[in-house]
């Protein structure tokens, strides 16, 4: 029964470990904020910011895994070119040494021992939880709850292990994986790939170490291991994307197996010569030393060749014959899952697709009014095309829009998600008045009618405002600018009296007998579905409005 509770306390002290890890990295993002949006911007700099940007968000999302995995969400929904991924997949290997310095920090000394301020920590974030009105402080308090259950629970799983700490077979595993450099690796690889994080693998190796059971040799090559293992994530998170998305995968797992090999080779020559340090026991702070030395290492080692990684992931993953233009416009969203891995790079991966979508609005409206223009069958088949991709888009956005509204969002980041699902209904309901547009303009290729040439000139001013007024909407939501929402505005007002300026005109036309009944039911339909895409331009950029309006409150 003894066995059997320590077994019990080391299970308990693992999923504690890993909750509390999640739950102070759910808060820590949460705490970023928008600043987490910004840190996406600065990508595209150089690939130097890409590493610095790689670290500083695997250090908040305490998970190299978790940031690669966004990498590759990133490369899938063309957020990223891959020479940006690099980076950011290099400086995500130096973010995750922060979990192992935090594990070893028992070992500073007694004030830093899990069981003496855990506790507290729990506490006091659970009365802020409980009592704090302000979000900013609620945020706060999960970080605090977090931090100390990680704490209790590396405290549990050391506790459950010091009864062995003497027990032969530790001493003989490990001995026997430090001897042998590919046994160990494989070790660390596998266990990283079933938990699934290598920040929770070095965690465990850490509290053996701890424990004194742990010689330098088998942690080495355990912790080279592991970071192949955490590899595993993003190879299995790129089955069903894109292969540029494969390429970012592949990438990270290239990147770290290069990593080891020079280094397991370094490490096994030095251990010949120095056996004595080989078989002594390592601490956990020993262990934060090496994981932190090996991957600054590595990024410094491999850093002047990221163009050729890339290059050869484009060898292991073969490119097919590339898609028509028209083809990758008409795509529907590249939304994708591992975003959500991060709630704010989430939002901001929806909004550049609702961009994207906008952008096929527009398309949508210049093939419906090039169909009323040139009388080409041509245009309004490809009109009923893009309607079609309207629809299935509006679906799959309101779903993932949907998804991201559960997770963990600030206030903020909250309305933006919201006020998305609308735009998105505004602008499938703008391509719904291309599609009638595009349809009236069928009946009157079938019937043999065009529109005179006053009514043309009419059409093509009113048509014109209105490209300008959705375009300068869909910049506004891209943008955040204001100019843009007082573009919209002024262009709504413009087009209300044009619209009733060319009503009034074709009623004169009608009564001087310049235009036939039939073709003027026509004329009159069109003028309202444009009239009403204006409307649905100036929604959209009254969410805009309201945006600024709260973050400036």
């Amino acid at each position: 029964m003894e066995h059997i509770e320590m077994l019990f306390r080391f299970a308990g002290g693992l999923g504690m470990f890993l909750y509390g890890m999640n739950v102070m990295a759910d808060g820590l993002q949460k705490s970023a904020g928008d600043r987490m949006k910004h840190l996406l911007e600065f990508l595209t700099r150089n690939r130097l910011m890409g590493i610095l940007v790689g670290a500083g968000v695997t250090a908040i999302i305490q998970s190299s895994s978790a940031t690669t995995v966004m990498v590759v969400g990133f490369v899938n929904a063309g957020l990223m070119t891959l020479v940006q991924a690099v980076g950011v997949i290099m400086g995500a290997n130096i973010g995750t040494t922060i979990t192992a310095w935090l594990v070893s920090m028992s070992e500073w000394g007694s004030m830093l021992k899990p069981e003496f301020f855990a506790p507290l920590l729990i506490g006091i974030g659970a009365f802020m939880m409980l009592f704090a009105k302000r979000e900013k402080v609620k945020d706060v308090s999960e970080i605090l709850v977090g931090f100390g259950v990680l704490f209790v629970g590396l405290s549990f799983m050391s506790d459950s292990i010091t009864p062995y700490r003497d027990a032969p077979i530790f001493s003989e595993a490990f001995r026997i994986l430090g001897s042998n450099p590919i046994l160990g690796i494989l070790t660390g690889l596998v266990v990283t790939a079933i938990i699934q994080s290598s920040s929770a693998s070095v965690g465990i190796l850490q509290t053996l170490a701890a424990n004194g059971v742990v010689n330098w040799s088998s942690a080495v090559f355990i912790t080279l291991g592991q970071n192949i293992g955490t590899c595993v994530t993003a190879l299995l998170s790129s089955l069903g994307a894109n292969r540029t998305a494969k390429r970012a995968a592949v990438i990270h797992l290239l990147f770290n197996v290069v990593g080891g090999v020079v280094f397991g080779v370094v490490m096994f020559v030095i251990f010949s010569f120095n056996g004595s340090w080989a078989d002594s026991q390592v601490n956990s702070v020993g262990i934060s030393v090496f994981h932190t030395v090996f991957n600054v290492l590595n990024t410094i080692l491999l850093f002047p060749f990221g163009n050729m990684l890339v290059k050869l992931s484009a060898v292991l993953v073969k490119e097919h014959e590339t898609q028509e233009e028209e083809e990758v416009i008409c795509e529907l969203p590249h939304l994708d899952a591992r975003l959500m891995e991060t709630p704010s790079f989430a939002v901001e991966g929806a909004v550049k697709e609702t961009v994207r979508m906008g952008g096929l609005a527009v398309l949508h409206m210049e093939t419906a009014f090039d169909a009323v223009r040139t009388g080409s069958r041509r245009h309004v088949d490809k009109a009923a095309k893009i309607e079609q991709i309207m629809n299935a888009y509006e679906k799959q956005m309101a779903e993932y829009l949907a998804v991201i509204n559960k997770g963990s969002l600030t206030d903020r980041q909250r309305l933006i998600v919201n006020n998305l699902i609308y735009t998105v209904s505004d602008i499938e309901r703008i391509s719904d008045h291309c599609d009638n547009i595009a349809e009236l303009a069928g009946t009157m290729i079938e019937e043999g009618l065009s529109f005179s040439a006053e009514a043309m000139r009419g059409f093509d001013e009113i048509t014109g405002l209105t490209l300008d007024s959705v375009r300068a909407a869909v910049l506004a939501r891209e943008t955040e600018k204001m100019a843009y929402v007082q573009q919209v505005a002024q262009i709504e007002d413009e087009i209300d009296d044009l619209e009733e300026d060319l009503r009034t005109e074709h009623i004169d036309r009608l009564a001087r007998g310049e235009c036939s009944a039939a073709r003027g039911v026509f004329f009159l339909d069109m003028l309202s579905d444009i009239e009403r895409m204006s409307d649905h331009a100036n929604n959209i950029v009254g969410y805009v409005a309201d945006e600024g309006e709260e973050q400036r409150v």
